[in-house]
């Protein structure tokens, strides 16, 4: 007899709805980290319930597959596809391994999921007004790249940014390979800088204090990547870039320049995590930090 698949208990509660048809100039950066996107996705929720629809999103990994919902103006969209089918083996497991050569089934998430009773706002979340820039890394160079919503199949894009290295094949865009954008680029705030938006707001997935430890090349990195020297080094390199660009971000809010949310509390989840209530409080967690910070972002926005 099959094991009855465990569902976060708070699952009923999450909001729904669809968020004011508005669109509130700037660009929002979301971070990636598995499953510490809930942190994000509970702070998307607070801002769509508030009317806070960034003209432009870029997202890294997790964060590209947490816009979904937040460009679709649908709350509590992708938390209740998480928190309810976190442990289905066709979303993350056996299933998908065997499906899709990865930790995450994408075909599943993208065709069944995001396709089911309640599916995604299609006519919305293609709305030119808004933009979607989802980043992956090429295999071949080690550069990311920054694939937009109108110009390529977002969701391949989508898939792509949020394809785990080690653990999954390269996804095939254009005939190069890609994986993860957090290979190359965690947080994409230069690239936001760099597009001249007046207003930047970032989510982050580790407290204000995390800094990552310097990675260096393995024996599994040449296993698995030594015909792609430019992509370890890229992997080498992206933890560096990643603690300084924190500082640069931290510096900026300071002079007003961006505004962060991150999490009010270390988050002692892991990569795979899967346990369903520590997931859905760090969801609960993303919406009480969003909340605490409205009137603080309100008066950035002015």
């Amino acid at each position: 007899m099959a094991r009855k698949m465990k569902v976060y208990s708070r699952v009923a509660e999450i909001p729904a709805g669809d968020a004011p048809d508005v669109i509130t100039e700037g660009c929002l950066v979301l971070e990636g980290g598995a499953w510490r996107g809930l942190y994000t996705q509970g702070a998307l929720d607070v801002l769509m319930q508030h009317g806070i629809n960034f003209q432009t999103t870029i997202g890294v990994s997790a964060g590209a597959m947490s816009a979904t919902g937040y460009l679709s103006g649908q709350i509590g969209f992708c938390p209740r596809i998480n928190l309810t089918h976190r442990n289905d083996p066709a979303y993350t497991g056996l299933g998908a391994v065997k499906k899709e050569h990865g930790v995450t089934g994408f075909t599943y998430l993208f065709n069944e999921l995001m396709g089911g009773e309640t599916p995604l706002n299609r006519e919305r979340f293609d709305d030119p007004a808004r933009r979607l820039v989802a980043v992956a890394t090429n295999v071949h160079t080690g550069e990311p790249f920054y694939f937009e919503k109108g110009t390529c199949n977002i969701f391949r894009a989508i898939q792509a940014s949020a394809t785990v290295p080690y653990v999954s094949r390269p996804v095939v865009i254009g005939g190069q390979p890609y994986l993860d954008g957090g290979c190359s680029v965690k947080i994409p705030y230069d690239h936001a800088a760099e597009e001249g938006h007046r207003k930047i707001m970032i989510i982050r997935t580790q407290d204000r204090t995390y800094r990552r430890k310097e990675k260096k090349e393995s024996a599994f990195d040449k296993v698995l990547y030594g015909r792609h020297p430019a992509f370890i080094r890229a992997m080498e390199k992206a933890s560096t870039d990643y603690n300084d660009v924190l500082d640069r971000m931290d510096a900026d809010m300071r002079e007003g320049k961006c505004f962060v949310l991150a999490p009010s509390r270390p988050v002692g989840i892991s990569r795979f995590e899967s346990d369903v209530e520590k997931i859905g409080a760090l969801y609960e967690l993303g919406r009480t930090d969003m909340e605490a910070q409205m009137e603080n972002l309100l008066a950035y926005l002015r």
